[in-house]
Order: C-alpha cells, then sequence, then structure tokens
C-alpha cells in the first residue's frame, strides 16, 4: 500500500505543482520583504512595491521605502535566484552522476570558490571604496572556475572516460581546494578571521540591486538551457551505455552539463558565500512529489529551491535581532533532518 500511495504522489503533474509552488514563493517572498528588526505588514510591503515599480498607489513613507526597496528586496529576490540556481543545478548533476548524494558542491566549484574569497580576504592588503565590494565575489568566482577547470582535465571525460572517474576527481581536488582554505583561515587575523568565518557560512547581507543585476540573466540563461536538456538528462538516467544506444552524445552532454552547472554555482556563491544542502534536498523532495521526469523535476525544483532559501533567509533575520545569524546554518537545519529521513524511509538504499 505505501507503494502505491508513493506512485500516485509522483503523478503530480507540472500544471499543478509549478503554479502552487510558485504561489507559495510569492507569499514567502512579501512575508520576507516585510520581516526583520523593523517589521512592515503585507500591505505595507505591496504598497511600496506597486507605487516604486509600478507606479500605482499611494506608496509608503520615507522609512518603509528604503527598507523595502534597498536593504530586503534586492537580497530576497537574489536569494530566490541562488536557491533556483542550485536546486537545478543539484538535480541535473544527479542525473548526470547516476548518484542521489551529487550536488554542486561535487564539482569543485564551492570548495574554489571559498578558496578564491578567503584568500582574497587574509592575502590582499585592506581595500576601500567600490574595490572593496567586489574584489571578494570576483575572487571567488576566479577560484570556482580555476576548480572547474583542473578537475574537468584531469578526469578528461572527452576521452570516453566515465562520470565516476569525474566524481572521484572532484572529490579529490574539492578536499585540495579545503586544505588551502582551512590554511588561509589559520593565517588570519582576527578581523580576518571574522569575514572568512561569515563568508563560508553563506549570507544575503551584502546583496545591491546591482549585483542582483549582475547575476540575473546567467542564472535565469543557466536554468533555461538545462531544462532545455530536459530529455538528455532524462536518458542519462538509464546509464551512459543505454543513452548512447538510444543516439544521445554522452561527452556533449556531460560537457554541457559540468559547465553550465559551474557558471550557475560560481555566479551565486561568489556573492553569497557557501550555502549547503539546497542541491542535495531539494530534488529529493520534487521527485517524490513530481516523479523524475526533467521537464518537470528542473522548473519545479528551480522555484522550491528558491522558497527554501526564502525561509532560511528570513530566519537568519528575525531569530537574533539585530544581529544576523548566517544562512547556511539554516539551509543545514532544514535540510540534514530531511534528507536524513528520506534516507531512512527510502528501501532503494543500499549499504
Amino acid at each position: 500500500m505505501s507503494r502505491t500511495r508513493t506512485e500516485r504522489t509522483r503523478r503530480i503533474p507540472l500544471l499543478t505543482a509549478l503554479p502552487v509552488a510558485a504561489g507559495v514563493l510569492l507569499i514567502a517572498i512579501v512575508l520576507a520583504i516585510g520581516s526583520g528588526p523593523i517589521e512592515l505588514t503585507p500591505a505595507t510591503v505591496l504598497a511600496v512595491t506597486g507605487r516604486e515599480i509600478l507606479g500605482v498607489g499611494a506608496g509608503s513613507g520615507a522609512l518603509e521605502t528604503t527598507v523595502v526597496m534597498d536593504l530586503r528586496m534586492p537580497r530576497v529576490l537574489f536569494g530566490t535566484l541562488t536557491g533556483a540556481a542550485l536546486a537545478v543545478s543539484g538535480a541535473a548533476l544527479q542525473s548526470l552522476f547516476r548518484n542521489p548524494l551529487a550536488d554542486p558542491g561535487i564539482i569543485g566549484v564551492s570548495a574554489g570558490a571559498s578558496t578564491g574569497a578567503v584568500g582574497a580576504i587574509v592575502l590582499l592588503p585592506p581595500l576601500t571604496g567600490a574595490l572593496v565590494a567586489w574584489i571578494v565575489p570576483a575572487s571567488a568566482f576566479v577560484g570556482g572556475l580555476l576548480a572547474t577547470g583542473l578537475i574537468y582535465a584531469l578526469a578528461r571525460p572527452s576521452a570516453g572516460t566515465g562520470t565516476a572517474r569525474l566524481l572521484l576527481v572532484g572529490i579529490a581536488v574539492g578536499a585540495g581546494f579545503a586544505a588551502a582554505t582551512g590554511f588561509f583561515t589559520f593565517a588570519a587575523d582576527d578581523d580576518e578571521l571574522e569575514s572568512v568565518v561569515f563568508w563560508q557560512m553563506g549570507s544575503l547581507g551584502s546583496i545591491t540591486w546591482v549585483r542582483l543585476a549582475v547575476v540575473t540573466i546567467p542564472v535565469l540563461l543557466g536554468i533555461a538551457l538545462l531544462i532545455a536538456l530536459s530529455r538528455r538528462l532524462d536518458l542519462l538516467t538509464f546509464g551512459e551505455r543505454q543513452a548512447k544506444h538510444l543516439g544521445l552524445d554522452v561527452n556533449s552532454t556531460r560537457r554541457l552539463v559540468i559547465v553550465i552547472t559551474a557558471l550557475l554555482t560560481g555566479t551565486t556563491v561568489a556573492f553569497t558565500g557557501t550555502i549547503g544542502f539546497i542541491g542535495l534536498v531539494v530534488p529529493h523532495i520534487v521527485r517524490l512529489l513530481c516523479g523524475p521526469g526533467h521537464r518537470t523535476l528542473l522548473p519545479v525544483s528551480a522555484v522550491l529551491g528558491g522558497l527554501l532559501i526564502v525561509v532560511a533567509d528570513t530566519l537568519s533575520r528575525v531569530v537574533a535581532p539585530p544581529a544576523e545569524v548566517p544562512i547556511g546554518l539554516f539551509t543545514a537545519l532544514l535540510g540534514a533532518p530531511f534528507f536524513l529521513a528520506l534516507v531512512l524511509r527510502s528501501r532503494a538504499v543500499q549499504l
């Protein structure tokens, strides 16, 4: 009976799951913008948004407008994009590697980005002005790309090797970058150590409209490209050999997925720091609800990933105001127990 119930829950169609998830996300965004040391009602948030963006309504006072438009809306929208990017990347990588534990960190982007950011914080002299707001994200992005390129070069998937080698090389190179990050952390002074620890746990506190504009097009384009690869990803779930027999160019698909997921992850974590569990947990939730087909899995994962980041960011701002708890702590708090429950309940897991 439990199997019948599980199969029935997996038949939620895209045209039902996506609008419901999107509606819940919109509600969460409004509530998140109104939450914080300065509480705003949903009516106030909508009034300010209508006035400033749509040009309708009377709007609100200067304080409410500043809080909504300058402080909270860009970070909430950035969080939505970040969650979508990580969740879609996780879903694609799990299909590529045929490994339910694969997530964006497995291709080395997160480890490389962390090393680049921490290295910039520790090694570069103190910076002032506009440069300080961009040097750490830029270093993180370069570090992520370097790690991905190194993994891809060492694994040489174009030579016909399987994804298992790519997975193992990713783990090894990621461990190396993690060690480098540890050395930088050890060498940091007290002021640098505070920035290092906070960056490694993730935060949306430094997000502005300019940074949001920088990542919006790459993230939306990357998600759209992965959704366009849905049929190829469906074929990869049968295994590389079967996919080749069905006419799929496995090497080309592997390259595309690696490059796109690296772009998505590197672009977002360069500004937010390391945020875990979203790319690992969200695809599993969507598979339980909607099934494994990527035409449904990817878009619903994008919306649900954005929702979880918005919820986690809201909690980070309201738990201990005016202090802000790193968002990575809440994603782990939300994701780890749920993922453990999935593993314990799944009869398919073999030790």
